[in-house]
């Protein structure tokens, strides 16, 4: 029995350090590292699948070559967020003697701000006591979330969203590899579904080259659940000349034909709207509106109802400056 394809966001992973495309200051910086075979506690920070844990599994990789499961410990913190883990698990391992040819183990913890409060101060407590003999490299979407006194004994690196022309080499990669056709249109639907998170992009993709080889614009938007960037302008654009019924109808058709949720138009909305050729007054408006209507969704409010209320709001507001 064959076994079924391995998902292309392990298959076409970076496995050493120069592969990691977009990162270049960061990559350099750990290159040094990894070079001089020593390293402090570092906080690798920034948005989801821009390679925060590819580069941590890299810098490993590189350091520990075939001794790597024996000095690197690699544990995700969302599964397992309390005190015991900690104080358990994380411990027990910090003070193992490394049997590699680098004394130094790596204990690398995944979605670190997802740890609860208690479990923060006891592992920056385990951070000083094995100091000597093991480094910290923690993932965070928000560094904020990682109390001040751990912050203080990391260096942190901020990981950037990839450029366009990043994704676009990224995609052409994937496309040779597995002989995939991909349009000019269709890489640039990529682009926009995926905001800068390159996991999501390899998903989509993937996800169309199931049913077909050559990948088309309308494909991809399909398998995103996402609407075009001309349904979402053409929306707003009537809810602006004050033609409230045609952006209710757009409204209506992204919603019941296409299926799209309130929250995922509204992130369209905000993204498109900054884009607009209209008037800065109405682009505050639309920004405004925005922001209320996501807070009532967030809070529990009907969508359909405040989106529509959105585009009143919207068109309510243009009718008053004429």
């Amino acid at each position: 029995m064959k076994l079924p394809d391995m998902p292309w966001t392990e298959k076409y992973r970076p496995s050493t350090l120069d592969e990691i495309i977009g990162q270049k200051q960061i990559v350099s910086r750990v290159k040094a590292f990894v070079k001089n075979k020593s390293f402090p506690n570092m906080i690798f920070a920034g948005p989801a699948g821009i390679g925060k844990t590819t580069c941590a599994i890299a810098m490993a990789r590189e350091m520990y070559g075939n001794d790597m499961s024996a000095a690197f410990k690699e544990l995700n913190a969302s599964d397992a967020r309390g005190i015991d883990v900690i104080r358990g698990e994380v411990k027990e391992f910090a003070k193992t003697v490394s049997i590699a040819k680098v004394p130094i183990k790596i204990i690398f913890l995944d979605e670190a701000d997802a740890l609860t409060s208690d479990a923060q101060h006891a592992l920056r407590r385990t951070m000083e006591q094995f100091s000597s003999e093991t480094r910290f490299v923690l993932s965070a979407n928000y560094a904020s979330k990682i109390i001040e006194p751990i912050q203080s004994r990391c260096i942190v690196f901020r990981f950037r969203h990839l450029t366009e022309d990043d994704m676009r080499v990224y995609i052409k990669r994937v496309a040779e590899g597995e002989e995939l056709e991909v349009d000019d249109k269709a890489v640039e639907a990529l682009i926009y579904v995926s905001d800068g998170d390159l996991r999501k992009l390899t998903n989509v993709l993937q996800s169309v080259a199931l049913e077909k080889r050559s990948i088309s614009e309308n494909s991809v938007y399909e398998i995103a659940a996402r609407a075009r960037p001309k349904e979402i302008s053409t929306m707003l654009k009537c809810a602006v000349d004050g033609a409230f019924e045609k952006g209710r109808t757009e409204l209506n058709n992204l919603m019941v034909k296409q299926g799209l949720s309130g929250e995922d138009i509204l992130t369209q909305c905000y993204k498109e709207a900054q884009i607009l050729p209209i008037d800065e007054r109405n682009k505050l408006d639309i920004m405004v509106a925005i922001g209320e209507a996501n807070f009532r969704i967030v809070e529990g409010a009907n969508e359909r109802i405040q989106l529509e209320a959105m585009l009143a709001q919207i068109a309510l507001g243009a009718t008053k400056r004429r």
